[in-house]
């Protein structure tokens, strides 16, 4: 008997040991890019492509002269502004619509909500001329208010996503602040909205990194203007050209690679700041004791 516990006893141990050793090999593995790019940073133009991870000179005042060499501050200033407004912008729309779709009955209800999850079906190349195109006719190419204006008529998959949220929460809740006196506003502002927090974050979250990669739509709606006025990704893209030896640089890509670590700062700290209420969305789905 005590043979058998024994030899379970180790095989759990073995088990957890392999299971450790693979968590660790995938961490180190996607951490790999984070430390090259630290690596890069801190070389000399001449080194920065060598792969070794640990410089042979170090030079640290690559992260003082970047700010000389490229508007940095400008490009971060910007792609915060922007991020927050899509992204606050898509997350309360869309939670209006969910919580619509979650909890009040009316005829098409079904193929209304249908017809939302259809238009994720459309691949984003089928919709960026019609969009350029409205932008145009409205005079606004050339600002900020294509890069987050759609975003005030909510987004399908956020839509789903809330409305799930929105149908996990009790309904005896509703029914007993419409019997005293609440209205379709005062439902969601005062009950859903509270306990849609986590989720709420999520989609916050998701459509901030989403809006702070977005290189697509800087090159669209910005790449006409002052440099100054240009996204993170466009500014990098901006550099990457500028700096190489083709375009009349000197490859100095060390700056590139500084600005480029810098401008994660901003992702990792939201998503630390964030990382409770994403972690309580995902694992109770919006259910409250």
């Amino acid at each position: 008997m005590g043979v058998g516990v024994s030899g379970k006893s180790v095989g759990a141990r073995v088990g957890r040991g392999t299971l450790w050793v693979v968590l660790i090999g995938f961490g180190l593995l996607f951490l790999y890019p984070f430390v090259w790019l630290l690596s890069a940073s801190l070389k000399p133009r001449e080194q920065v492509f060598d792969n070794l991870l640990i410089p042979r000179t170090i030079r640290w005042e690559n992260y003082a002269e970047v700010w000389e060499q490229l508007p940095l501050l400008s490009w971060m200033v910007n792609s915060v502004l922007i991020a927050i407004l899509a992204a606050g912008l898509v997350a309360v729309s869309s939670s209006l619509v969910a919580f619509g779709f979650a909890q009040f009955r009316f005829p098409g209800r079904g193929l209304l909500f249908g017809i939302v999850l259809a238009t994720m079906m459309l691949p984003g190349a089928v919709t960026m001329v019609p969009q350029y195109l409205i932008w145009k006719n409205l005079g606004v190419l050339g600002t900020w208010i294509p890069l987050f204006g759609a975003n005030l008529f909510g987004s399908a998959f956020y839509i789903f996503l809330q409305r799930q949220f929105f149908l996990s929460l009790p309904r005896d809740l509703f029914e007993a602040a419409r019997l005293d006196g609440a209205s379709a506003w005062g439902l969601f502002w005062r009950i859903a909205m509270p306990l849609s927090i986590p989720s709420f974050v999520i989609v916050f979250l998701f459509e901030f990194q989403a809006s702070w990669n977005n290189l697509q739509q800087g090159l669209i709606y910005l790449n006409a203007g002052s440099v100054e006025g240009f996204t993170v990704p466009l500014g990098i893209s901006y550099a990457m050209s500028t700096f190489s030896p083709t375009g009349g640089g000197h490859g100095d890509y060390q700056f590139v690679m500084v600005a480029a670590l810098i401008v994660t700062l901003p992702m990792l700290l939201l998503f630390s700041i964030g990382q409770r209420s994403f972690i309580d969305g995902v694992a109770t789905q919006g259910l409250k004791g």
